[in-house]
């Protein structure tokens, strides 16, 4: 279980975290190399998914990191949470994705925007992990203008919402009991008409359409669900009617956030693996470690990792002080940047650990084959790096303030 030792916030130690979050670290650290790094390969190798991993994972106290204590969960900070989901990375980072998206992007949405009712309904078994959280945002001809396109639609029916459509590329999607699904139910006031729901995967009328086969990733579950007249509970309504977008957009700074934290473990454990091999591998005569140009790489890898973990938890810090301000654009634009930067490091990283290891590298059964099948993914999912650069951009030419920047964002 997480345990924790109150009172200790202001000691440091060598990342920056607090002794709290050190000892939250080490713990998640221990458990992803002991229990989830020996289901990694066959995960990749057979699109697989160990049945009841969230249950071990939520005995074990590293689910409903962020959810009130008064709702059963840990009360704890983003900082925390992202933690934790580095140190999965390191070891499997397939489920550090199916992680993050049911402790966050469900459970964390869920506790911040959702009513009394709804949370003592599903948070119980989420947090146990007896029920797993998928979020159904992305259509397949939506992409990154997810609000303007999507076509899936709610009708009030009595007490019900009946909905229409698809989902595409759904995290969790075919393992999910329960699912935040966003549609529109007044199509012509575009982004102001859609409004968030909670389906259960029970429900008359869904079903999953499909698991999809990727290139990385592959033990994270990913597919597409289908809405076909499912009649959903008006009491499962989030917030207000046509209020979606909001909920939407209070999400997906933390969202981007959290990419960075999976980016940086992933860095990590292909850092240590070229160190070893670097050590290990010999060519005519010495260690490979003893070449410059491969200790040129090795260092180039060194400062990817160190400027990717500042900027990750810097990012979540600020995300946690400005969680509820309204003026959200410093931290639209500080978590897009921490996103882009950290998946693209992450490639570096990962491009100069193959081509350390040369020809083992390339063969599909290694582990470092395995990382580097995953370095697109998060340049592309939550948002492309061509999304991020238009938000930072745009954020920065909008705002007098940025030709005056400062070294502390919250200023």
């Amino acid at each position: 279980m997480i345990e924790m030792t109150h009172g200790s916030t202001a000691v440091q130690n060598d990342h920056g975290f607090t002794a709290d979050q050190k000892q939250i670290f080490e713990a998640a650290e221990a458990f992803a190399r002991r229990e989830l790094y020996p289901l990694a390969q066959q995960m990749d190798e057979n699109e697989w998914w160990p049945p009841g991993l969230f249950a071990r994972i939520g005995d074990a106290g590293f689910l409903g990191v962020t959810v009130g204590q008064e709702s059963g969960g840990h009360g704890l900070d983003y900082v925390s949470a992202g933690a934790i989901i580095q140190a999965f990375a390191r070891w499997n980072h397939a489920v550090a994705l199916s992680y993050a998206v049911h402790d966050n992007i469900v459970l964390d949405n869920l506790y911040r925007n959702s009513n009394a009712n709804q949370r003592s309904q599903y948070m119980v078994d989420m947090i146990a992990g007896r029920k797993i959280g998928a979020l159904g945002l992305t259509e397949s001809g939506s992409g990154s203008d997810a609000l303007g396109s999507m076509r899936t639609t709610a009708c009030r029916d009595g007490d019900y919402y009946v909905l229409n459509g698809s989902k595409m590329f759904i995290t969790n999607g075919p393992i999910a009991d329960v699912l935040l699904v966003y549609a529109k139910t007044a199509p012509d006031l575009g982004h102001k008409g859609i409004s968030a729901f909670l389906i259960e995967r029970n429900y008359a009328g869904f079903h999953v359409a499909q698991k999809l086969d990727k290139m990385g990733y592959r033990g994270s579950q990913t597919g597409e669900l289908v809405f076909n007249d499912c009649r959903v509970p008006a009491g499962n309504l989030i917030g207000d009617e046509n209020n979606g977008a909001k909920i939407i957009m209070s999400g997906l700074d933390i969202e981007r956030a959290m990419i960075a934290p999976i980016c940086l473990g992933v860095a990590e454990r292909a850092y240590q693996m070229a160190i070893e091999y670097s050590c290990a591998r010999k060519q005519f005569g010495q260690p490979i470690g003893s070449f410059q140009m491969v200790q040129s790489m090795i260092a180039d890898m060194y400062v990817h990792i160190e400027t990717m973990r500042s900027f990750t938890y810097r990012t979540l810090s600020e995300c946690q002080h400005r969680k509820d301000d309204t003026d959200r654009s410093i931290l639209h634009m500080m978590t897009a940047a921490s996103a882009l930067h950290a998946s693209e490091a992450c490639n570096k990283v990962l491009d100069n650990a193959l081509q350390i290891h040369g020809g083992i590298g390339y063969i599909w059964e290694t582990e470092i084959n395995r990382l580097y099948r995953s370095i697109k993914l998060l340049e592309i999912g939550g948002g492309t790096n061509q999304v991020r650069r238009m938000i930072i951009a745009g954020e920065a030419l909008s705002d007098i303030r940025s030709v005056n920047y400062k070294t502390d964002a919250r200023e």
